[in-house]
């Protein structure tokens, strides 16, 4: 597959990344309250580029990735969600698994927005790869993303440190 399908829930639309989503994908990731529980700090313009990039990348390559989280009333990028394998160096390795992941701009959090990006994204994973185990590896600070974890099925499989933070993986 070399492009992400589209998927429609409710309120959103989960679609491919554009070139035309950049500048919305560049100040959300470099939104300090976005970033802090991935990485620690904003991304710059050019971080955010490469990160875009991977998720392209990603679906050309494997045949998933994630998706750009688009509002459906206003048209506006709003986060990301989907799944992923970057062969991470952490222990307990994840390998193989696909790696769950969300997240939904500030504004508007609290609204369920994150819940149904992710269900949509994982619902589509386990469609497409049947049987395959799935992870997620939050910020062990990230307590709102630890809790939708838990309600998505995940349960907590180690607390380790991934790039100097303290993270917990949990596994489906």
């Amino acid at each position: 597959m070399l492009e992400a399908p589209t998927l429609a829930t409710e309120r959103l639309v989960l679609r491919a990344h554009r070139p035309e989503d950049f500048d919305a994908y560049a100040a959300m990731w470099g939104d300090p309250e976005m970033a802090r529980h991935v990485g620690g700090r904003p991304f710059t313009r050019e971080e955010a580029w490469a990160r875009m990039l991977r998720h392209r990348g990603l679906w050309a390559i494997l045949g998933f990735g994630f998706w750009a989280v688009i509002d459906r009333v206003d048209g506006t990028l709003i986060g990301e969600a989907g799944v992923q394998e970057l062969n991470r160096d952490i222990d307990p390795p994840i390998t193989g698994m696909l790696e769950a992941g969300w997240g939904v701009i500030p504004r508007v959090q609290g609204r369920g927005l994150a819940r149904e990006a992710a269900r949509a994204a994982l619902g589509w994973a386990e469609t497409r790869f049947p049987g395959r185990p799935f992870a997620c590896l939050i910020d062990a600070g990230h307590v709102r993303s630890i809790r939708l974890a838990r309600d998505l099925g995940f349960r907590d499989f180690a607390k380790t440190s991934y790039a100097g933070e303290a993270v917990v993986v949990m596994r489906r």
